[in-house]
């Protein structure tokens, strides 16, 4: 009986062992991409709703303070962008298909605003993480350019630390019961 249990307990350890190197190959397939299109609540909502986009996060990127808080960002010079994080699964959704989105739910042609928000912290900006990312971001900008009449804005810039926002501000249109309104919504 004791030999029983004792392969039970190694058989019961090995699945347990297996299902967790399962879970991380399947965190391991995804992929980041993060993007400033001024206020990011509304980013955030548009973006969460996407087919493929696993979980969002909305913080600070950009600039030089570490550890940046939302007061710091509007009211100081932190040359931090109000951004959005997206871990996206690339199996169902492309990094250029979030991309042509991002062109979609904001007025990249504007600089440093969105709407009534003024200020270098609302600036239009693709933060890439690859060679790779850099070319598929200039490459949907010039795609993107063609359905606007004034020159895009965006700024196409490496990425450097991302700091997520305080909690308030995570999903903060789920938590509000609203939905997003004002300067982001898809256009054609």
């Amino acid at each position: 009986m004791k030999k029983y249990i004792t392969v039970l307990v190694a058989v019961a350890l090995a699945a347990s062992v297996w299902a967790e190197k399962q879970e991380t190959k399947k965190e391991d397939k995804m992929e980041k991409a993060v993007f400033a299109a001024g206020c990011f609540w509304g980013v955030e909502a548009i973006f969460r709703d996407l087919d493929g986009v696993v979980d969002t996060t909305v913080g600070y990127t950009g600039g030089k303070t570490e550890n940046p808080t939302y007061k710091e960002v509007c009211y100081k010079d932190t040359g931090h962008a109000e951004a959005i994080e997206i871990t996206y699964d690339p199996a169902k959704i492309s990094y250029e298909e979030l991309l042509a989105y991002f062109w979609r739910l904001h007025d990249p042609t504007t600089v440093n605003r969105q709407g009534p928000d003024i200020g270098t912290q609302y600036r239009s900006a693709v933060f890439y993480y690859s060679d790779g990312q850099k070319q598929a971001a200039e490459k949907v900008k010039d795609e993107a350019q063609k359905k606007w009449k004034k020159p895009i804005v965006t700024e196409i810039t490496e990425g450097g630390k991302f700091y997520p926002a305080e909690g308030y501000h995570q999903d903060y249109f789920e938590k509000k019961g609203g939905h997003h309104t004002g300067c982001h919504f898809l256009r054609d």
